[in-house]
């Protein structure tokens, strides 16, 4: 993926259309069959591409849903322009990662229909252990667990009522929790 500055345009190489085609393929099988019923061959035929191509970028279906995962925080980190200094900006932070969430609730949903959302809680453990490592390495080895793990339940229980509260809100709630200063 390469990004034009100059006139803000995202050009994606062949191989980035076809992962595409493939993620858009399980979610939109996961939204007729139980997950357990999908498999490979069913979305290789869905996204238009044969066996080998799918196994070309994925081993499994699995692997399709933490591509999904991994896909939207390289956009989430695009979008990210600067570092948060104050509680201010960590609301905007979270804010940007509940607006991403809201914006892909109907995949999370199907994913937690088909009792997969430890995959989102997995992969917030992930991201999170990596971000204290490199940026708050003095910090308590919990706390990476701590803050995803309030993510995780506060955007669940958000997704369960259809993400229908104020986002800001809701940023400003997760952010009241853990910012003392």
């Amino acid at each position: 993926m390469k990004h034009n500055k100059e006139f803000c345009i995202v050009e994606y190489a062949p191989e980035e259309y076809t992962k595409h085609y493939i993620v858009q393929a399980l979610f939109k099988l996961m939204s007729a069959y139980r997950y357990d019923k999908i498999n490979v061959t069913d979305i290789a035929e869905k996204a238009g591409v044969g066996r080998a191509t799918f196994y070309r970028y994925f081993k499994s279906k699995e692997d399709v849903i933490l591509f999904y995962f991994e896909h939207n925080r390289k956009q989430f980190v695009f979008g990210q322009h600067f570092l948060p200094r104050c509680k201010e900006d960590y609301v905007k932070v979270v804010t940007h990662v509940l607006t991403l969430f809201q914006k892909n609730k109907e995949p999370i949903k199907l994913l937690r229909k088909a009792r997969l959302e430890y995959f989102y809680l997995d992969y917030l453990n992930k991201n999170f252990i990596a971000t204290f490592e490199s940026e708050h390495p003095d910090k308590n080895q919990y706390a990476p667990y701590l803050y995803s793990g309030m993510l995780y339940n506060v955007s669940m229980a958000w997704l369960d009522r259809d993400c229908k509260e104020n986002i800001h809100d809701i940023a400003e709630m997760i952010v009241n929790a853990i910012y003392f200063n």
